[in-house]
C-alpha cells in the first residue's frame, strides 16, 4: 500500500518524459561522436529520475499547503496527486522525501560537476533552483511552462555533454524539441487547474492567456514542433528517418479538436490524454529514429 503512495506522488508514469530524453542523449552522442560510458549512463538516469521526482513531490507539498489541491477537481491527468488531501501521507515526510531526492541528485550532479566541469554546474545549479522554487515563485509569475521547456532541452544536452565533452548545434536543436514536447504537456494539463489555480496566486500560461485564446493557440504550438522536425530533417540536425515522428500526428489534431471544448471536463481529459499519447509516441519515434542511425551506419 505505501508503496503505490510513494509512486503516485512521484508521478512514475510522468518520468517516462525525462527518461525518453536521457536516452535520445545517449544515442546521439554514440551515434555522432560513438561515446558511451555505462556507469555514467546509470547515473544520469538515476540522477535525473530523483530530480525529477523531488520537483512533483515538492509541487504536491506546496499546492496542498496553498489549498490549491483541496478546491481543483483532480482527473488522473491534473489536478495534483490526490495523497495529501486523502491523508495518504503526512506533508511533512512529503517534504522530507523531496528535499532527500533533491540531495541524492545534487550529490549525484556533484560527480559529474567533477567528471565534465563548469557546464554541467551550470547545468544542475539552474536545476536544483528550479525545482525549489518551482511551486513557491516560479510557478506564480508566469515562467512555469517555460522553465519545464528549459529542463527539458537540458536534460538531453547535459547527457549528452557528459558522454562526449562536447555540445554542438544538433543537440541543442533535439534538446529544444524534447524540451518543447515536455512543456505542452503541462501546458494543456493546466486547463483542469484554471480556477484553483488562479485564485490561489497562481500565473499559468493558460491563466495569462485565458482559457479561449489558449486553446486557440494550442495546435499552433503542435504545428511548431513539427515545424522544427522538418527543419532538422532538411537541414541533417536530426536523422532522416525522424520522419517516423509523424505517426503522432492524429493524436495531435485529436488532442487539438478536443480542446475546443475546454468547459467539458470530460473531453478535456481526453485532450490531455491524446497529447500525453502525441508526446510519448513522437519522443519514442526521436528515439528509434537515432537507433536506426546507428544501425545504418
Amino acid at each position: 500500500m505505501i508503496v503505490s503512495v510513494w509512486l503516485r506522488i512521484v508521478r512514475i508514469k510522468f518520468l517516462l518524459a525525462s527518461m525518453i530524453g536521457i536516452t535520445n542523449g545517449l544515442l546521439y552522442a554514440y551515434l555522432v561522436y560513438n561515446q558511451f560510458n555505462i556507469i555514467d549512463a546509470l547515473l544520469t538516469y538515476i540522477g535525473v529520475i530523483f530530480l525529477h521526482a523531488s520537483v512533483d513531490i515538492f509541487n504536491d507539498y506546496w499546492d496542498y499547503k496553498r489549498g490549491i489541491d483541496t478546491t481543483t477537481k483532480r482527473t488522473k491527468f491534473s489536478g495534483g496527486t490526490g495523497v495529501l488531501p486523502e491523508k495518504k501521507l503526512d506533508p511533512a515526510i512529503a517534504y522530507k522525501a523531496g528535499f532527500f531526492c533533491m540531495v541524492i541528485g545534487l550529490v549525484i550532479g556533484g560527480y559529474f560537476v567533477i567528471h565534465s566541469g563548469l557546464i554541467i554546474a551550470v547545468i544542475l545549479t539552474v536545476a536544483i533552483l528550479s525545482i525549489y522554487f518551482y511551486s513557491t515563485t516560479i510557478v506564480n509569475i508566469g515562467l512555469g511552462e517555460t522553465l519545464v521547456a528549459i529542463k527539458g532541452a537540458m536534460i538531453v544536452i547535459g547527457t549528452c555533454y557528459v558522454q562526449s565533452g562536447i555540445i554542438d548545434f544538433s543537440i541543442v536543436f533535439l534538446g529544444i524539441i524534447s524540451g518543447i514536447l515536455s512543456s505542452l504537456v503541462l501546458y494543456i494539463a493546466s486547463f483542469p487547474d484554471f480556477d484553483a489555480d488562479k485564485e490561489k496566486g497562481r500565473k499559468t500560461l493558460v491563466i495569462l492567456l485565458g482559457k479561449d485564446r489558449g486553446s486557440k493557440i494550442f495546435p499552433f504550438l503542435i504545428i511548431f514542433i513539427y515545424i522544427l522536425i522538418t527543419i532538422g530533417i532538411i537541414g541533417q540536425y536530426l536523422p532522416i528517418y525522424t520522419m517516423i515522428t509523424f505517426i503522432s500526428l492524429p493524436f495531435a489534431i485529436r488532442s487539438s479538436q478536443l480542446l475546443r471544448n475546454y468547459d467539458n471536463l470530460e473531453d478535456l481529459v481526453k485532450a490531455i490524454s491524446n497529447t500525453l499519447i502525441f508526446s510519448r509516441i513522437l519522443g519514442i519515434c526521436l528515439l528509434l529514429s537515432y537507433i536506426i542511425a546507428i544501425i545504418h551506419q
